[in-house]
């Protein structure tokens, strides 16, 4: 990149910054691995800075804000948040990557405890897809979201929140409407609706939906969606004796899975 100028500099700057907030997005989501992520988010942004491209500086910057709030530090997200925003103001960015800026924010704000506040973002991002008019394409490799995919993470805000009823039902539309072929994202919305069976006493359910997340990880390993089922198995120490627990447990712990969840720690 230093060798060229121009036009051929700002495209080879755009490509790196890309590739850079993929590895960064495999780093944090697949791999458990925030710090390496944060420094890669970093390296994309100085490359989407020598592209002049401000749109891929605000997404660069929302993933960078998910490092943050899943450690707790609301501060340190909200700060990369609202960098992200105005780096979406100055690039004219579509309704469509505004709301995905709220969907990030409300995940921050709702693993930072702020459940009322993740539910008003979660409705903002409703709205301004609602209000699109489609005068603002949505940039090519911005294809990590769908109205599904807000739906999913209204899900799990409404879990979190406490409306498990609300949960349950938005989570299981979710999963009717999500490609087969999305098999990240499905053993994330079936642990999330296993939590939500467990929120609501259903053990057996519970049971069966994370074993069907465990099948989604045994197609494609995300740890995102390992760490969902850890959670919901955590959480059912008190009926461990029940034989849907212990069936469980044996597709939890078969080699496969110990084996990836242990070279990820």
């Amino acid at each position: 990149m230093r060798e060229t100028d121009g036009t051929v500099r700002e495209r080879i700057a755009g490509a790196l910054a890309e590739s850079a907030l993929l590895a960064g997005r495999i780093e944090f989501f697949d791999l458990r691995r925030p710090d390496d992520a944060a420094e890669t988010f970093v390296r994309a942004l100085q490359f989407a800075g020598e592209a002049e491209d401000q749109l891929l500086g605000a997404a660069i910057l929302a993933h960078a804000a998910f490092v943050p709030g899943w450690a707790g530090d609301r501060e340190g997200a909200t700060e990369r948040l609202a960098a992200s925003r105005a780096y979406a103001r100055r690039g004219a960015a579509p309704a469509f990557m505004r709301a995905w800026i709220d969907a990030v924010d409300a995940e921050c704000a709702s693993r930072c405890g702020d459940g009322n506040g993740a539910l008003s973002l979660i409705s903002r991002a409703e709205a301004e897809l609602a209000a699109d008019d489609g005068q603002h394409p949505v940039p090519d490799w911005m294809n990590w979201f769908t109205p599904v995919r807000l739906a999913a993470f209204k899900g799990n805000t409404e879990l979190a929140a406490g409306q498990v009823k609300r949960a349950r039902a938005t989570l299981g539309a979710v999963l009717d409407t999500l490609p087969v072929t999305d098999v990240k994202q499905r053993s994330v919305v079936l642990g999330d609706l296993a939590a939500a069976a467990v929120a609501a006493g259903d053990v057996e359910e519970a049971c069966r939906l994370a074993e069907a997340a465990l099948g989604e990880l045994s197609r494609t390993w995300y740890a995102t969606g390992m760490d969902r089922v850890r959670d919901v198995r955590r959480s059912l120490s008190q009926w461990q004796d029940q034989a849907c627990v212990r069936a469980l447990d044996d597709r939890l712990y078969g080699w496969a899975t110990t084996l990836n969840a242990i070279s990820l720690r």
